[in-house]
Parts: structure tokens; C-alpha cells; sequence
């Protein structure tokens, strides 16, 4: 049922579409000198630390304002995803969605446009499976519920309300983490003390404190729907555990070793490079299960403790001297020489280990509100976008 003053119509009869133009890499520059302007491609809207790119002008065809949307055309990751916020000419991998805002408002379809059914809409839709693209065509094929102008305006106002929410929280977030590093990289050197801690730090092999433990092979036949677990690389996600993407195994599979609180589940072979050493400790749900081959668990004295280690710049440093040379992975025999100054004293480790795993907490607390922030922008999204949930609208607004 359509809302009371709303319309059904395809984005095409409210927007125009004009593609990016294509540069060759020997035509951008990093320094730009007299006529050029900012070449935007997919990564510079991803990538805040993007260095710019610019290139001789082509002509205002081709140039976007921080407040026009462009959408990503080809990419398997982000086909679909519309993009605003720098000024520039556009890549050919992007074009411009320009609405008639006599009837519709750029806010509004950047509001419109970023609902996963819309996303959902152009990927279900895509014309490759090895490259997923979005055309002109499709795009314009889009099913818009058009609510009047000064509804499109409010209803575009209140969401971008949480927008910033979400923004300040995710600012807050990283900052969060950016200052964990420095104190990690302060408090697991010693180069920063606790005051009433002044013995001297030793060297040790992680071979010295604790014990790798190799994981579970299996075949595709011993897997069922309901059984002991098997965690798996993606079962770590931002050193934490995650349980979207599960494997399980019959409970009558012989698993030598199952999972004990505080061992520290690491990953230790992987197609990409970048996912070997990600680790995470086991805790609640992860308890009591298996881990794949692919994985091994760390057994040892000082867990929480060494679970920052883990973390910890010093660490990578070793793994990637370690790496093999043809396959991504290193050797648990390797992983038990990996060499760290820590100290003499046990009550420094654990004051230690204490103020970093606070620090870890803090972060959680942030990552749980913006999570919540997340859903309830969600929920609204689909009451406001769909006239289920009327907007009040000043007269001086409808004037």
C-alpha cells in the first residue's frame, strides 16, 4: 500500500546517469601542477589515507562535488556502493547519479540508495559473475517509493542525524585503538614502567612459557550441521571471536585436544598472507571445541598476557620473518623460537596484561554502541523509507 501523498516511479524517470572518465596511470601524478585536478578512483573514497591522484582537466562532465553521489560500477566487493564526499573528476569505474531535485533530493537518494534492498536489488541483478557490474540500465530500474519534497527533506535531515552519531562513534573507536597501540608498544618493551616495578625484564622462547597445539584435519564427509566446532580463521575477526561462519564435525571425530579458556587460537596457514598470525583467546562458546588444521593453539603460563604479545608489532615482525616461502604459513617449531624481553616479576606481567585487556574493554563498550547504532538507524531506515513512520512537517518547510 502506498503511503497517503506517495508515488511509485523508477529511479530513471527522476535521475540522469553520467559515467567517469578513463586515465591511464601514466597520466596521473602525485604532485599536480598548473590545470590539473583531483582524479577520484573507488580507493580514495575507501581510503582516507589514499595519497591523491591528479591529471590534466578533461572538462566539467566529469566532475563531482563533495556533495554529489557516484556509484561503483564494476568490483566484486563494492558494485553498487554509492560514494560521496570529495571533489574531483571521476574514474570510469564510477558515474554520476544526478537527480532532478525538483522532484527528488540528492540527501534524500543518498539516504534511499544505501538501503541493503537497493544493494541487494543491483547484485541480484548483476550481468557477470566473475565481475559483478551495475549499468546505466539497472540502476534505472530502481523501484522508488517517493514520498513530497518536504518529507524527502526531513525524513534525509533525521537520518543523517545518525549518520554522525555513527561517525563520532567510529572516530572514537579508532582513536581508541590507535591509543592501545602506543601503549602496548610503551608497556610490552618496558620503554613505560608501572611505578614499584623495578626488576630487571628476561628474554624468553615462547617455547620456554607454553606448548603449540596442531589442529584438527578432517574430510568434507565429517562434517554435519550440529557437532563439536572447529574454528577456523574466520572464526577470528578483529582478535575476537565470531561465530558467523561455522564448521562442524561429527562428535564421535577423535579430537586429540580440545579447547581450553585463555589458550590462544592463532592462525598459522591461509591463502592470504595477511590472516597469518591473527589471533584471539578462547573463551564462553569457544570452549571445549576443535581447531582446524589450519589453526594452532598456544598453551602456556601468562595467557592474557601473551595474548597481547600476540598483538603486538614485535610479533608480526617475527611472523613475517618466518613465513614460507612458497606457501603462506609458519611452523609451529618456528612459533616456539619466537624470542621476547618480559619481566622477571609476575605481578608486573599481570599489571601489565591488566591495563591492556582494559583497554580491549573500553574499545568493546564503543564497538557495542555502535553496533546498537547501527541497528537502530536500520529499524528507522525501514519505518521512515517506507511511510510506515510519518514525518512531521512544518508549514514553513512545505512553503
Amino acid at each position: 500500500m502506498v503511503p497517503n501523498g506517495w508515488r511509485n516511479c523508477h529511479l530513471e524517470k527522476l535521475a540522469s546517469f553520467s559515467q567517469g572518465v578513463q586515465v591511464d596511470v601514466d597520466s596521473q601524478f602525485e604532485n599536480p601542477s598548473q590545470g590539473m585536478v583531483r582524479f577520484l578512483r573507488i580507493m580514495d573514497f575507501v581510503n582516507p589515507n589514499e595519497k591523491p591522484r591528479y591529471v590534466k582537466n578533461p572538462g566539467a562532465k566529469f566532475f563531482v562535488t563533495e556533495t554529489d553521489l557516484s556509484m561503483v560500477r564494476y568490483g566484486s566487493a563494492g558494485a553498487g556502493d554509492l560514494v560521496r564526499g570529495l571533489s574531483g573528476i571521476i574514474a570510469n569505474n564510477l558515474f554520476r547519479v544526478i537527480p532532478n531535485e525538483q522532484k527528488l533530493l540528492k540527501d534524500y537518494l543518498w539516504v534511499f540508495l544505501r538501503q541493503p534492498k537497493i544493494k541487494h536489488f543491483l547484485f541480484g541483478s548483476s550481468t557477470s559473475s566473475t565481475m559483478p557490474a551495475v549499468s546505466f540500465k539497472l540502476v534505472g530500474k530502481v523501484p522508488v517509493l517517493l514520498p513530497p519534497l518536504p518529507e524527502q527533506r526531513k525524513i534525509a535531515k533525521i537520518l543523517s542525524t545518525w549518520d554522525k552519531a555513527i561517525s563520532t562513534t567510529e572516530r572514537l573507536i579508532n582513536n581508541s585503538k590507535q591509543q592501545k597501540k602506543a601503549l602496548m608498544q610503551q608497556l610490552l618493551t618496558g620503554k613505560k614502567r608501572f611505578a614499584g616495578f623495578t626488576k630487571d625484564w628476561k628474554q624468553i622462547h615462547l617455547g620456554d612459557i607454553g606448548k603449540c597445539i596442531t589442529g584438527l584435519t578432517y574430510k568434507p564427509s565429517d562434517t554435519v550441521d550440529d557437532g563439536i566446532l572447529v574454528l577456523r580463521s574466520s572464526n577470528i575477526q578483529d582478535s575476537k571471536l565470531a561465530f558467523e561462519d561455522n564448521v562442524f564435525v561429527n562428535a564421535n571425530l577423535k579430537v586429540k585436544s580440545k579447547t581450553q579458556e585463555n589458550d590462544i587460537l592463532v592462525c598459522v596457514r591461509n591463502g592470504s598472507k595477511n590472516l597469518i598470525g591473527k589471533s584471539t583467546l578462547i573463551k564462553g562458546r569457544a570452549i571445549g571445541q576443535a581447531h582446524g588444521a589450519f589453526m594452532t593453539l598456544f598453551r602456556g603460563k601468562y595467557p592474557l598476557y601473551v595474548s597481547q604479545l600476540f598483538q603486538s608489532d614485535e610479533f608480526f615482525r617475527q611472523v613475517n620473518m618466518n613465513l614460507g616461502a612458497t606457501i603462506n604459513s609458519i611452523n609451529t617449531s618456528d612459533l616456539h623460537k619466537f624470542k621476547f624481553s618480559i619481566p622477571t616479576d609476575e605481578n608486573e606481567i599481570n599489571a601489565i596484561a591488566a591495563c591492556l585487556s582494559n583497554a580491549e574493554k573500553e574499545i568493546e563498550v564503543l564497538q557495542q554502541q555502535l553496533a546498537d547504532l547501527k541497528q537502530e538507524k536500520k529499524s528507522l531506515m525501514q519505518q521512515l523509507l517506507t511511510g510506515k513512520r510519518r514525518v512531521i512537517v512544518d508549514e514553513k518547510e512545505v512553503a
